[in-house]
């Protein structure tokens, strides 16, 4: 997660015709991450965030997908970003992948807590629904920071009514076969096991969107 990354990495799928309140129709989902989503060691198109993109492209789904992550991020870095993406693309979805190197990094729990809740609360007030991707650090950093950092995507959700998922590296991060040579990031290999662990969480939030702009659509029609 340490290597810069200079720009934004963007997936785009299909553009859906917009009719009125672009909050409203939007079919766009932004993955805010790190490394992890920004398929760090392998080409943009293996890594989760790229077979998310196809997986409803395959689907006829409307979901068009940007990933917006960056190697190296940090969670006031996304912050700091959020504004411009959330003008940009008035997307439908947030998917915050922030929090590895605040935590590899030993930065106050306090501060990572303060940043995803700044996120969070920033995208769920422009439109947006958001799922919380949960992280974990390796225990050498201590047990009372590596529980206290865990702890903090939970609060965050509770707090804020956004969604949790939990770890998606559970499963990859102890399987050396899976994790790149940094033991750190994931090979190609392990990424449809990264958007297995997204994906229960997020489908169900994709239909209940759809159902209610169905329902939106109805009562105007009437």
């Amino acid at each position: 997660m340490e290597v810069a990354l200079i720009s934004a990495l963007c997936l785009f799928i299909s553009v859906p015709a917009s009719l009125g309140s672009p909050a409203a129709t939007s079919r766009t989902i932004v993955v805010l991450g790190d490394s992890i989503s920004a398929a760090y060691g392998m080409s943009l198109e293996e890594g989760w965030v790229a077979l998310l993109a196809r997986q409803l492209e395959q689907a006829q789904s409307e979901y068009q997908v940007i990933n917006a992550s960056i190697s190296g991020e940090t969670s006031a870095g996304g912050a700091a970003r959020l504004p411009r993406l959330l003008e940009e693309h008035k997307p439908a979805v947030v998917i915050l992948e922030l929090g590895g190197n605040d935590g590899l990094r030993g930065y106050p729990v306090k501060r990572l807590r303060e940043n995803l809740e700044q996120i969070t609360r920033q995208s769920q007030a422009s439109g947006a629904e958001v799922l919380i991707l949960g992280m974990e650090i390796p225990p050498n950093y201590g047990s009372r920071y590596a529980s206290a950092f865990r702890a903090s995507f939970v609060k965050v959700a509770e707090s804020t009514g956004a969604r949790l998922s939990p770890f998606m590296l559970h499963g990859v991060a102890t399987n050396a076969e899976l994790m790149q040579a940094d033991g750190i990031h994931p090979t190609a290999q392990a990424q449809p096991l990264l958007l297995e662990s997204v994906w229960p969480q997020l489908e169900p939030l994709l239909s209940q969107l759809d159902l209610t702009a169905q329902e939106s659509a109805g009562v105007t029609a009437q």
